[in-house]
């Protein structure tokens, strides 16, 4: 969009038949620092207490996580906001979608209502036949029209009056979609939708089937790009630059076992086909360092009948729950955020005894919240062996394969402290996300209360992901550095294929959809200025 409306004569190539990858999949949310919907509910928040937060949570991991990157992505994150809205994009502020470490002890700068933004619903029939190649999203596999900020709400239908408030607002903008004889789009198919059609608005091709197969580089600069399209082998020039903005590596098995943490060959995750590290590969042959390559958008998930992953936030936030390793007994908080909950489950499984972890729960937890956004527990789940019941703590243990000793000595020590609304041992429920996720009608605290009410589930849990985040080390104009950390002429990067600004770490909700927006545009304006003869990048 921004290459386009800056005049550049502007190709987009997408490998895969639909368009929108694994950010229509997802909840199309943006992360985004002190930008002017927060403002304009004046919610407090400076460029200050964003980097205090970059500091506290990311740290020093290198120059992917610069100042000057962190920087240009607070800064011109709002100028991007502004820039969509002015071309009629339409986005909601997520209220009370806190950042993920947000009031966690020693962190500074984080947002308890939250610096999340998500698209507007918007109609389908807009794109006209172009709707027919978007990839379906959250509406479609879910059959109404929700927005990524009431998904938490929703999880507590079976229990708290806002929630089927809440559920009554979905139904009647789901209803009355239908009624009017709208396609109304949600989430990241909306933000996909919106973002399409302001590019073709502005001039943009758009090719669908047309792969990337290597980078043309002349007389040292990156000139354009060798393609796969409708079986021919095509090689297009770029004059001002080119943009690799896709995902990372998640569905190739090969680069996984190289590269990321272990176990994996991507089995776990649910990233979209097409995410199998072709721009990485393309732009290493050329000279590109990378960094951050063991890592993924990591979120615990479930295996379910049939073989698909289902991911875990909210089921392992809410209260009657734990996770256990193989000796039964907990290893972390179960209720951070998800990417910190996978690395958790990495670094407990020196001997491999957190790969697989279960998520043990007791009879109030699955009466009373949604698990895997079902209200009851299919038979088919229990007579499959994916979700195990058992009368008591040892029986469940036995099933499962873990210590009886040593899951009943956790559940007796747990349980003491629930009661009292505390976890001494790992500090669940005191984070502002943590409480989010959790029941807020339970107190003292959202996220706890005691295992103890039979009959007991538990089912299996994975560091699943919805993509990796490792790839292209960028500098802040989103040029790509090559081994010696010098800028590539003619090459930018953004979104997971390349290493991200947050790090290692997540920051709160979209934080990778906006590391990609933000990158890619501030990555374009750079080179609309290199075409005007400005050496200026902002």
């Amino acid at each position: 969009v921004a290459a386009a409306a800056s005049g550049l004569d502007t190709l987009v190539i997408e490998k895969q038949p639909m368009i929108g990858g694994s950010t229509a999949m997802s909840g199309g949310v943006l992360w985004l620092p002190n930008n002017p919907l927060m403002q304009a509910d004046d919610v407090p928040d400076s460029l200050e207490d964003a980097l205090a937060y970059f500091e506290s949570v990311v740290g020093d991991v290198g120059p992917a996580s610069s100042r000057e990157r962190r920087l240009a992505y607070i800064v011109e994150g709002s100028n991007m906001v502004r820039f969509l809205q002015g071309l009629g994009l339409r986005f909601e502020r997520c209220e009370g979608y806190s950042d993920y470490y947000a009031q966690v002890a020693g962190i500074r700068g984080g947002s308890a209502r939250g610096r999340s933004i998500e698209p507007a619903v918007t109609d389908g029939r807009k794109l006209g036949p172009w709707l027919a190649k978007l990839m379906p999203g959250m509406t479609a596999a879910l059959g109404i029209v929700v927005m990524t900020r009431e998904a938490s709400t929703l999880q507590l239908i079976k229990r708290r009056p806002k929630a089927m408030r809440t559920a009554l607002r979905v139904g009647m903008r789901t209803a009355m979609g239908r009624i009017r004889r709208q396609t109304r789009l949600a989430n990241g198919a909306a933000l996909i939708a919106q973002a399409l059609e302001a590019a073709l608005a502005a001039g943009a091709t758009v090719w669908t089937d047309t792969g990337l197969v290597d980078l043309i580089v002349e007389d040292g600069r990156v000139a354009g790009v060798v393609a796969s399209r409708d079986g021919q082998t095509v090689r297009i020039r770029a004059r001002r630059g080119v943009l690799l903005s896709s995902g990372g590596f998640a569905r190739n098995a090969e680069m996984r076992r190289r590269y990321s943490k272990q176990p994996n060959e991507g089995s776990w995750t649910i990233a979209n086909p097409g995410d199998t590290g072709e721009a990485i590969e393309a732009a290493q042959r050329v000279g590109a360092a990378v960094d951050f390559m063991d890592e993924a958008l990591w979120i615990p998930a479930s295996i379910q009948p049939g073989g698909r992953p289902s991911l875990h936030t909210g089921e392992r936030s809410k209260p009657g729950s734990i996770i256990v390793d193989r000796a039964g007994r907990r290893y972390f908080n179960e209720a951070v955020s998800y990417m910190e909950a996978g690395r958790q489950m990495y670094a407990h499984n020196t001997a491999g005894e957190s790969i697989p972890s279960w998520l043990v729960m007791d009879s109030r937890h699955r009466g009373r919240y949604l698990f895997a956004f079902r209200a009851n527990t299919p038979e088919e789940w229990i007579t499959s062996g994916y979700m195990k019941k058992a009368d008591t703590v040892e029986e469940l243990a036995r099933a499962c394969g873990i210590d009886p000793a040593g899951l009943a000595a956790t559940v007796e020590r747990f349980n003491g402290f629930a009661k009292q609304g505390t976890d001494p041992d790992f500090h669940r429920g005191e984070g502002a996300h943590e409480r989010y996720q959790g029941d807020y009608g339970n107190q003292p605290n959202a996220s706890l209360a005691p295992v103890e009410k039979a009959p007991f589930y538990a089912v299996e849990l994975y560091p699943g992901d919805v993509g990796t985040s490792g790839g292209l080390l960028c500098d802040e104009f989103a040029r790509v550095l090559d081994t010696n950390h010098d800028p590539i002429p003619g090459l930018y990067a953004a979104g997971n294929c390349s290493a991200s600004v947050m790090g290692r770490t997540y920051l709160g909700a979209g934080a990778s959809i906006g590391n990609s927006c933000v990158f890619s545009y501030i990555g374009m304006k750079h080179a609309a200025h290199v075409v005007s003869g400005d050496p200026v990048a902002r």
